[in-house]
């Protein structure tokens, strides 16, 4: 059996809200389903019945995205019923493992056309209550938020995994040696980058604005912020030489992202010329709590099976959960030149809608290689509870 070529013809997201911001009142199921109705109404000259399935990132699942919203926003889009979707999760790469998982079933020829993307309304996640071990307890119950982070933890978990994510980062920048000038001084970076980048119109392909909602760019993009105004915030996980704070860390956010993939014969039925081809993949583990440092391996792993090195990329979109793990990560890739590194801001800038966030990255190395002409471009992500995950494209 011969492994078919998987090819990116579009790639699009919805710009991405603040916590309780202008996508608050937005369903999640409603943000999937205007991204996919927005990437098919982009191609027209393809029958939406053509699409094979689609394959949507969710890393909480707790709320309206319940019942497998892949399936609900092909619905919601007005697709065919015939179309089916599924949902999965790898966490915050969720929307990256819908990509790879779609680009493999297309390579061996379980589909010829699918939509992968992923979704997150961090805003709308909802509070959970357990059932009691037995009826009708007259004591308090405790609500669980599921908006971010550890959860009714299995207490068999050792207790140095189960930290909290800010820690973990605090974690990664002791045993780099970070401090937080230097953090502050990245977070600072990303937000010129996007903002520079929305200035130019580099984001203009790749948003579809989300209807009824006043939100022409990422709600989280802060312009005028300085390195004054980073070092008055106070660190949020350590009170004692404490150095991952609100600022030099990625917010919680809401927003979608998908994008088109199609095998050759695909390709021709869309009429249209791809952005990117999908070469290689690979995902590895790590200790959890040092989830931040997961792509390290990752990246190395998905760079050999592609036959190419650091010095090959012209791109890479390497997702900012926290300044502390982006610059660990670019610690231990000395090769890498670190100007290429998240050249149109980062999460940190743009937000960090967990579903959505790794078919961002896929879609934002997409763009960037369609826009260049030519080159490698790599899409990374670090996982809680200890997990990297990296795709490559070319062009």
């Amino acid at each position: 059996m011969s492994i078919r070529d998987v090819y990116i013809v579009d790639a699009v997201r919805t710009p991405i809200g603040k916590f309780g911001g202008a996508l608050a009142q937005a369903r999640p199921d409603d943000l999937a389903a205007h991204v996919v109705k927005a990437l098919v109404d982009r191609t027209p000259a393809l029958d939406p019945a053509r699409v094979d399935d689609v394959y949507f990132g969710d890393a909480n699942g707790a709320g309206e995205d319940n019942r497998d919203v892949a399936r609900m926003a092909v619905l919601l889009a007005g697709l065919p019923v015939s179309v089916p979707g599924v949902t999965v999760n790898r966490l915050c790469g969720s929307g990256l493992e819908a990509v790879i998982q779609a680009a493999r079933a297309i390579a061996l020829g379980d589909a010829s056309v699918a939509i992968a993307g992923g979704v997150e309304s961090m805003s709308r996640a909802p509070w959970v209550l357990q059932k009691p071990e037995r009826a009708f307890p007259a004591g308090h119950q405790q609500l669980h938020s599921t908006t971010l982070g550890w959860r009714m933890t299995n207490p068999r978990m050792p207790a140095e995994w189960t930290v909290a994510l800010g820690e973990g980062a605090e974690l990664v920048a002791d045993r780099h040696g970070l401090t937080r000038e230097q953090q502050d001084a990245f977070a600072l970076a990303s937000h010129r980058k996007a903002a520079e980048a929305w200035a130019k119109g580099l984001y203009d392909d790749e948003v579809v604005p989300y209807p009824g909602v006043d939100l022409a760019r990422d709600e989280c993009i802060r312009d005028a912020t300085s390195m004054e105004a980073l070092a008055k915030l106070k660190p949020a996980f350590r009170t004692e030489g404490g150095t991952v704070t609100p600022g030099n860390s990625s917010p919680l956010n809401d927003g979608a992202a998908a994008l088109l993939l199609v095998d050759e014969e695909g390709l021709r039925e869309t009429g249209r010329e791809p952005l990117a081809r999908i070469r290689t993949s690979a995902v590895t583990g790590i200790e959890p709590q040092l989830f931040g440092l997961g792509p390290v391996a990752a990246v190395r792993r998905a760079l050999e099976k592609s036959g190419r090195s650091f010095a090959d990329l012209r791109t890479f979109e390497l997702n900012e959960a926290f300044a502390a793990q982006a610059l660990g990560c670019l610690a231990e890739w000395p090769e890498l030149d670190p100007e290429i590194v998240n050249p149109r801001g980062g999460a940190i800038a743009l937000g960090h809608p967990l579903g959505a966030s790794g078919a961002r990255l896929a879609g934002s190395v997409a763009h960037q290689l369609a826009a260049a002409g030519s080159g490698t471009g790599l899409a990374a992500l670090c996982i809680g509870v200890g997990q990297g995950l990296a795709l490559v494209l070319e062009r």
